[in-house]
Formats: C-alpha cells, structure tokens, sequence
C-alpha cells in the first residue's frame, strides 16, 4: 500500500512508526521549529485535575427521575407526532437516556483524540510537533477521566460506542498519513467538540455539565489552534490534485459525522427503551423536518455543525468545489462575512482566567487565548 504523505512544512514530517532509529538521529534534536512554542507555553495556563474537587466535583446530586439534563429542543423526535406521544417518566427517561449517548459518544471521541495524539508523537518528526502532540495527549487523558467520571455519576457506565463513529475513530487513529489525523481529528472531530460543548455550556440544566464542559473547553480552544497552524502551513502551498484530496477526505468526515449524531439507527437502544423502533423514528423525523427548518436551526452560533463548517471553511479546505455540499447545511455567505473568532472561544477563556486564578492565585492574563496565536 502506498502511503500518501502531503507534507507543505518540515513542522509536520513524518516517520514509519516503525523507524524509531531515526527518532534518535544526532541532528533531529536540534531541528526544532518554533511554531507550536506558544500553545506548549500556555499548557499551563489551563492546568486542570479531573479528580481535584478545587476544579470539579462529582458528588453534586441531580434528579434524573424528574429532570432532563438537556432541554426538550435537543431531541427533534420530540417535534414530531410520534414523539408528541412520549410523555410524563417516559419523556424524561428517553432525554436522560439520549443524554447518555450523546455523552458516551463524546467520551469515545475523547478517547479518540487521545490515541491519536499518542499516535502523533511516534510518527512526527518534528521535535515541537512532537512535544505538543504528547500536551494533548495528557490533555485528553484527563477529559477522558472527566466524561467518565461524569457519566459514573448520573448513569454508572458509558453506553458503546455507535458503530459510525466508532468505524471514523479506529480510520483516524490507525491512518498513516499526517494530513489524514489533523483535518480528521484536529479539526473535524476537534471543531464538532466546540460546538457541542459551547452548545451544552449555554443549554445543559446540570451544573456540572456545565462545569466539566468549560474546563475541557479550556484545553479544545488550543487543540483546535494546532490544526489551523497545519492549514496556515500547508493549504496554501497544496497542488490542485493535492487540495482535492484533502476537501474530500474532510466532506467524507463531516458526512460521516452529521450522519452518526442525526440517525436514529445509531440509537436504537435508546429509543427500544421506551418501546419506539428507530425505522419508525427515522420516518417520523424525514417527515417532520425539512430542509428549511434544518438551516434554520443551523443559523445560531452554537450549532455543532454551523462550527464544524465554519472551521473548514476558514482553514481554506472549502472550496467552490465543495461549497455546494456544505451550502446544504448553512449559508456559506454568511459564514464566510464572519470573523475569525469560534463560537466557544469566549466560554473556554473564562474558564482559563478561572483556572489561572486557581492555580496561580493572581490577577489571569485578559486574552490567554490570543496571546497563544
């Protein structure tokens, strides 16, 4: 099999895993590039414990039995007339249990975004790059913990993983390819993480949802830094054939992805649990939701996707090539007029400046994030 590197920047040379011989060639060590010193510096500007009570505390109570965690809108069964029939215990149960998955699913993206860092650090070259692949790699690990533990609080264990996303995880993890890893993760998977956290922070009814999404929100903003560094270095410089490559590598992800969260296929436990089968729920849906309302919902600043778009768009891997793909789901005008600030950049500097006060007890900085462009 022949493996296609499309390398634009020495920051981002790759290795065989297997090569480790040349991970300890004399002149690598001082082949450093400078690019990703800021964001390994301000590592510990959002310093963390997920099993710290100072940061998080996992014994606040919360009544699953007569209260969802996610309001009724998170769930578009609800607007239909086959979900106008769930009722009393039984909406609340189908929310919570919904709740479940879509946090069990996150879990497993964070596991994810950790294998792939650790992937990272045995293919690149690059000794920066490769540092900042192992702060990630610590960083995942604690929201890892994080969502773990949160989910053994209200639930006790995860639900598995749906087998789109996970078939996309074990794709991205195991891919030789550099450029496969950080528009599928870095980027992709990184930028639908910033939506669904500003979009929990904002709508959750639990406080601590909210708390445990802030702080990993804290630690995201940069992780979504690293993969607009690559596209600053490398979209540019692409040939024709090259950025086609990447453009359908990224609609094939963000198709993949739209497609896990929206189909009830993915859910079906969830939705056997209060006797409804998903063939009926995913007809119910195709009748009740069209396209119109669909972009409309799209249109506020914390819709998942909405995020996900803008994030391809502004790294230049949206084209008029693909633009008519996209346009289904969002103006791409609109998107286009917008700066260049996420969505969940204002929630994860607040929470910086918290932890800052936390860790170092003094006055936080007033833009940590800008200060690690």
């Amino acid at each position: 099999m022949t493996i296609t590197q499309i390398t634009k920047d020495n920051a981002y040379d790759a290795l065989d895993p297997t090569d480790f011989p040349a991970m300890m060639n004399a002149d690598r060590y001082n082949a450093r590039s400078t690019a990703f010193d800021k964001i390994i510096s301000a590592t510990h500007d959002h310093f963390w414990d997920p099993l710290d009570k100072k940061y998080i505390d996992y014994s606040e109570p919360f009544d699953l039995e007569n209260e969802s965690i996610l309001p009724d809108e998170f769930f578009p069964i609800f607007q239909t007339k086959l979900g106008e029939k769930i009722s009393g215990r039984d909406r609340v149960r189908f929310a919570n249990e919904s709740a479940r998955w879509i946090l069990s699913s996150i879990l497993h993206g964070e596991q994810g975004a950790l294998s792939l860092s650790a992937s990272l650090c045995h293919i690149l070259k690059d000794p920066g790059a490769q540092e900042y692949a192992a702060n990630q790699a610590r960083e995942e690990a604690r929201h890892v913990t994080g969502f773990a533990r949160y989910i053994q609080a209200r639930w006790g264990k995860p639900l598995p993983v749906g087998p789109t996303l996970g078939s996309l995880l074990t794709e991205l993890v195991l891919a030789p390819e550099v450029y496969k890893k950080i528009v599928g993760m870095q980027m992709l998977v990184e930028g639908l993480a910033m939506g669904a956290f500003a979009t929990l922070y904002t709508r959750s009814r639990d406080p601590l949802l909210v708390r445990l999404t802030q702080l990993v929100m804290t630690d995201e903003a940069f992780h979504h830094k690293f993969g607009k560094i690559w596209a600053d270095r490398t979209i540019p410089k692409l040939t024709t054939e090259e950025q086609n490559i990447v453009e359908d590598w990224a609609a094939s992800c963000f198709q993949t992805l739209l497609f896990n969260l929206i189909n009830p296929e993915q859910m079906k436990s969830v939705y056997a649990m209060i006797g409804i089968d998903w063939q009926d729920a995913q007809q119910a849906l195709m009748e009740a939701i069209t396209d119109s309302e669909r972009k409309e919902r799209m249109k506020e600043s914390t819709d998942i996707f909405r995020v996900l778009i803008k994030t391809l768009l502004k790294a230049g891997i949206i084209t008029d090539r693909t633009k008519p793909f996209y346009a289904m789901y969002v103006n791409m005008d609109e998107l286009k007029a917008e700066g260049d600030r996420m969505v969940g950049d204002d929630i994860a500097e607040e929470g910086i400046r918290f932890l800052q006060t936390v860790n170092f007890g003094g006055k936080p900085s007033r833009s940590p994030l800008l200060a690690a462009e």
